[in-house]
């Protein structure tokens, strides 16, 4: 096997983030064009709900089943299905006539959209072999996660006021095809050494999981958390849980190896994506409404009020991967769960007449702790692991982070009257983060995670250079 040249890896790293750019910058750029999706295909606030919701279901509910098909047939391969779906959809959505077809295109972008950040996470994994090496990669994708996200107020306010909905969808096309393109010609295959065996029951049971606590989760608020459905949806999760459990007891070679949790950073960092992605969705959520609805600001003057947020988002993950890389994840995590916390409340502080000073100083903040929280996040999930299994690690890192935003915005929802109570959940967030950080990085838990690499046999993966 034939080692890249340190030129060639970042370029592979340039290009999965490219198509980690459109997806983040997807999450939050769609929210602001709803009001003018309603008013041009006269939606329903049920409808426009289900244009954000229906991306959510199916992304959280195939991320794992992507990220462990593309181990077995070949990480690239999947990851340019991804794009050509991701860019289709897109398109498709441009031209949507009627808000039910809009929503079926959404759909069509998500299933393209779960075949993305895992499969790219797992590329990196195995380019970047050298751990100081890969936690540096992680930090840039970090960064380009949490400014994706961010600019998405920014970049969907200027083009919603420009040129309209629509063009929103039209700036994923270019790139979807030029990172395709790129995909073909420089990223090199690569798979599990050895072809795992299938496990159909298993793939179904973690998307009837998924899909059930993500549909209860976003439709909760609405229609009760006592009502049948909801109460049905989780039921039917606990179901799925249970058979996941005595499937990966009873499989030779289960799609969710249970023996992942058995190291603690690796658990840890499926609860820190979910407690840190639900304080970014609370934060986005409450942040718009208070920008818009107290102080009158326009769709693009609030996600320009965001920029402090996203520089320092920008700025500070790739530092974080460095600072894992050569010290660890403790001084990351502490950071970003004091930088989520404190601006959580100073912005629980807020009203009519807040100080701006006070503002951005709260965005910079935030912007800080995000961005030192996913290069952390992402090596613990995949380190220790068999590389064999890095699309499957990095898809439950991601479908953390999936569950997580679709529980921050419920939640953070159930109490918009009371926006105090809201920042309040977010600091409680940080808090949660702070306490994990230390939990799943000291002596005791990196010993959870040598007893758990143990158990795996790990494998190089093959890998072929150049274009097949």
């Amino acid at each position: 096997m034939a080692e890249l040249s340190r030129g060639r890896r970042m370029l592979v790293l340039a290009i999965c983030c490219m198509s980690l750019f459109i997806v983040g910058l997807d999450n939050t750029i769609v929210n602001l064009a709803l009001p003018a999706i309603q008013r041009e295909l006269h939606a329903s606030v049920s409808s426009l709900q289900w244009t954000i919701d229906a991306y959510t279901l199916v992304v959280a509910s195939l991320l794992m089943v992507s990220g462990a098909t593309a181990d077995r047939v070949g990480r690239r391969r999947i990851f340019q299905i991804g794009l050509g779906l991701f860019t289709l959809g897109s398109l498709l959505c441009s031209l949507a006539p009627n808000i039910g077809l809009l929503i079926v295109f959404r759909m069509v972008q998500a299933v393209g959209g779960s075949m993305l950040n895992p499969v790219a996470m797992s590329i990196i994994v195995n380019t970047f072999t050298e751990p100081k090496e890969r936690a540096r990669a992680i930090g840039i994708w970090g960064g380009v996660v949490g400014l994706s996200m961010a600019l998405g107020p920014v970049v969907g306010g200027t083009l919603v006021d420009a040129i309209g909905w629509r063009s929103i969808f039209w700036i994923n096309v270019p790139i979807g095809v030029a990172a395709a393109a790129l995909t073909a010609a420089f990223v090199p295959e690569s798979r599990a050494a050895r072809a795992r065996r299938m496990d159909p029951v298993g793939q179904v049971l973690v998307m009837v999981l998924l899909a059930g606590v993500t549909y209860g989760i976003i439709e909760g608020p609405k229609l009760g958390w006592g009502s049948a459905p909801i109460l049905g949806c989780f039921a039917l999760a606990v179901l799925a849980l249970a058979g996941i459990v005595r499937q990966g007891r009873r499989h030779p070679e289960p799609m969710l190896d249970l023996r992942f949790f058995g190291s603690v950073p690796f658990s840890g960092a499926t609860l820190l994506a979910i407690c840190g992605f639900a304080a970014l969705a609370g934060f986005l959520f409450l942040n718009t409404l208070y920008l818009q609805n107290v102080r009158d600001l326009s769709a693009l003057e609030a996600g320009l009020f965001t920029l402090p947020m996203a520089a320092m988002t920008a700025v500070f993950a790739p530092l974080s991967g460095r600072i894992v890389g050569a010290r660890g994840p403790r001084l990351p995590l502490l950071i970003a769960g004091t930088g989520i916390a404190v601006s959580g409340a100073l912005l629980a502080t807020t009203g009519p007449d807040t100080p701006t000073a006070l503002l951005l100083t709260a965005y910079l903040v935030f912007g800080i702790g995000f961005g030192m929280l996913n290069a952390p996040i992402t090596n613990a999930a995949v380190s220790g692991m068999p590389r064999s299994q890095a699309g499957v690690a990095a898809g439950l890192a991601s479908t953390s982070r999936q569950v997580g935003t679709g529980l921050g915005v419920a939640v953070v929802g159930l109490v918009v009257a009371t926006s105090e109570v809201g920042w309040l959940i977010v600091t409680g967030c940080g808090v949660a983060v702070l306490g994990l950080g230390l939990l799943t990085t000291g002596r005791w838990a990196k010993g959870t995670a040598e007893r758990a690499a143990r158990h795996f046999v790990c494998e190089p993966p093959k890998v072929t250079v150049g274009a097949a």
